[in-house]
Parts: C-alpha cells; sequence; structure tokens
C-alpha cells in the first residue's frame, strides 16, 4: 500500500490538509502536511500483509487503515481527533461513511490526560532546554579532584586552590580511608619524593585513588570527595551531550535566535492544544481552526519570555482542570462501542451481511 493506491474510490476514505494549515497557523514557509484514512483489500484485511498505518518519505504524508484509526479515535488520540474534526476547505476528501464517524461521540474525560498530557510534557521540556541553553556543559568532562575540598585549621577550600597556596601538586599526595567517616581521606605528602604516593585520582575514574602510605608520616590535611555531587554531574553532564547529539540543530538555531531559550514552535503546540482541550469541556466539541492566529504566532516567534509562555500555559491548564469538574461528559466511551462502529463499518464497505 503505498500513497499512489489511495485515490477517492480506491480504498481513500478521508484526505485532509493538517497541521499549521488547518489550524490556520501557516505561515510562508510552512510546509503542506496531509493525513487521512484508508480501506485495505479484503485479502490483505484477513491475510498476513496486515498495514495499520504508512507515511511517505518525507513523513508530509500519513494514513491510518480504519481499524487502527477507530482504535486511536477510542483512546482519545488527539491527532486521530483532528483529523476527523477537520472541516471546510482542509477536507479534501470524505467518503460518505465516514459520516458514521461523528467527533461528538468519541469525546470523553480521557481527553484531559491526552490533550494536556502532551502539553505538560512539553512545558516540562521547555524549562529543561531554558537551563541547557543558558547553562552549556564544557565538552571536557570534569574530574574527580574538581569535586574535592581540603579541610584545614577549620576551613574548606577548593583541593585546586589548596595545591596553589601550598605548591604541593596532586600528584605529590596521599590518600587514606578515615574510618567511620563517609567519603573523608587522609591527606599525606610525598615531599622527598620516595615514590608512595598515588596522587589523588587517576584520568577516567570515579573514585579517588588510595595509596599506601609508610608508618610515620604525618598528616597534612583532610580532604572530602563530593561523591553525590559529582555522580550528579557526571549524570547531567552525559545528558547534556547527549541532547546536543539528537537535537533538531535547525530548531536549535532558531531558539538561539529569538534569544529567549525554549522551543518556540513547540510551545505554540502546547497553549494551542490546551486550548482545543478547553474547548471540549467547556462546548462539547473540537475546533480544529484557531481564533487566536496571532497570539499563537507570536508566541511561535519568541516575542513572550519563558515565564510569560509558562504563565500563559498554566493558566489554560488550571482553566482546563476547571472545565472538565464541570464537565458532563463521560469518563469514558460505552463497551463494545468503538467495536460495534469498525464491525458495522467494515461490513458495509467490504459489503458483508
Amino acid at each position: 500500500m503505498t500513497v499512489d493506491d489511495l485515490r477517492p474510490g480506491r480504498h481513500l476514505l478521508l484526505e485532509c490538509r493538517s497541521g499549521s494549515h488547518a489550524y490556520g497557523l501557516a505561515t510562508p514557509d510552512s510546509d503542506e502536511d496531509f493525513r487521512g484514512v484508508f480501506l485495505l483489500p479484503y485479502d490483505r484485511l484477513l491475510g498476513l500483509d496486515y498495514t495499520a498505518q504508512f507515511a511517505d518519505a518525507t513523513n508530509d504524508r500519513s494514513y491510518y487503515e480504519i481499524g487502527r484509526f477507530v482504535e486511536l479515535l477510542a483512546k482519545a488520540n488527539p491527532t486521530a481527533l483532528e483529523l476527523l474534526a477537520t472541516t471546510g476547505e482542509d477536507v479534501l476528501y470524505r467518503h460518505p461513511i465516514m459520516d458514521q464517524l461523528r467527533v461528538a461521540d468519541w469525546l470523553t474525560k480521557a481527553c484531559r490526560d491526552t490533550f494536556a498530557g502532551y502539553a505538560i510534557t512539553q512545558i516540562r521540556k521547555a524549562r529543561g532546554l531554558n537551563k541547557r541553553v543558558h547553562n552549556p556543559m564544557p565538552e571536557q568532562r570534569a574530574g574527580v579532584a574538581d569535586f574535592c575540598y581540603v579541610i584545614e585549621h577549620g576551613r574548606s577550600q577548593p583541593l585546586t586552590d589548596w595545591n596553589h597556596q601550598t605548591g604541593i601538586p596532586a600528584t605529590a599526595l596521599a590518600l587514606a580511608k578515615v574510618d567511620h567517616a563517609r567519603d573523608l581521606y587522609a591527606v599525606y605528602h610525598d615531599s622527598a619524593g620516595a615514590g608512595w604516593a598515588q596522587g589523588v585520582s587517576r584520568p577516567h575514574s570515579n573514585q579517588v585513588v588510595l595509596s599506601d602510605v609508610p608508618k610515620g608520616q604525618p598528616i597534612v590535611a583532610y580532604l572530602s570527595f563530593n561523591k553525590d555531587g559529582y555522580s550528579t554531574y557526571c549524570r547531567d553532564h552525559r545528558a547534556y551531550w547527549d541532547w546536543v547529539e539528537r537535537r533538531n540543530d535547525a530548531r536549535y538555531l532558531g531558539t538561539l535566535a529569538h534569544g529567549q531559550g525554549y522551543d518556540a514552535k513547540n510551545m505554540m503546540h502546547t497553549l494551542r492544544l490546551l486550548e482545543m482541550a478547553n474547548g471540549i469541556f467547556t462546548e462539547g466539541r473540537l475546533n480544529v481552526r484557531r481564533p487566536n492566529r496571532e497570539l499563537l504566532l507570536a508566541v511561535k516567534a519568541g516575542r513572550y519570555t519563558l515565564d510569560e509562555v509558562l504563565e500563559l500555559a498554566e493558566e489554560r491548564l488550571a482553566a482546563l482542570d476547571a472545565a472538565v469538574a464541570k464537565s458532563e461528559l463521560p469518563e469514558k466511551l460505552p463497551v463494545g462501542f468503538a467495536e460495534g462502529k469498525l464491525v458495522a463499518m467494515r461490513q458495509e464497505l467490504y459489503s458483508i451481511g
């Protein structure tokens, strides 16, 4: 099954313009996206070559087999509900049988979690991205010694500062564990260069190095290794550079360009989803085309600070929860509703019974 197979009268049941064009948020540089619903040839439905959904090479066109589409509707999937709710000139083809799927019949209180769940995830990501944009981490990871502090005369200071003040290099130091004290070590100095000092740490090691100190050597100080802080730092460093490797550079450059430190396009869609969800619970319907184009495009353009956008999102989320509490929508679909719809439609489409 390919896009070329999907022609009106040849297994195509629904095809709509989707994305920014359907939302009324398209700009001159917006791509056109399309989604739809199709019917498999009967032998492929019954056989092993079942196709639930597919897309073209660029993912600009995505289509769902009618069974998969009904399954998504039953789960209150926002993409499926938006596709079914698309109206006007954005509907490129609609088979009459699709009239059996009324949007209102699929709206339940589950929509709160499916629509707002994505939005809440994006709010969390926006905070994380803002932190990463404004607090980049060097590619070279800090070492154990950078999390070591020397305790001397009742005061503590970073090991590197102590090395500089005393003129004693870390390589000439030897550490010995202090009993009953977590991550605390006695510090010795191999001043004669006898070779028994192993230093404080080794490259690529996550622990301090202990030495076999000869008896009678004086303790010159004590050293505390902030092991928990180092572990947290290593985890954050790894996460940061994993993110750098995976990030969409074009989107990231856009984030840097507007200077607000968040993915503006994602936050625009966060507000859009929360507003759609509010419409479901206050009006009992799903409005795909957004009435506040100017506000949403201003968010996309980065004209609001992150704090301002998060405040807008929190306001909409609070309004949504209040609307859900008052809503008379059912908690979930009646048992057997989705399957009954699907069976009846397939029987008619395949002329069975």
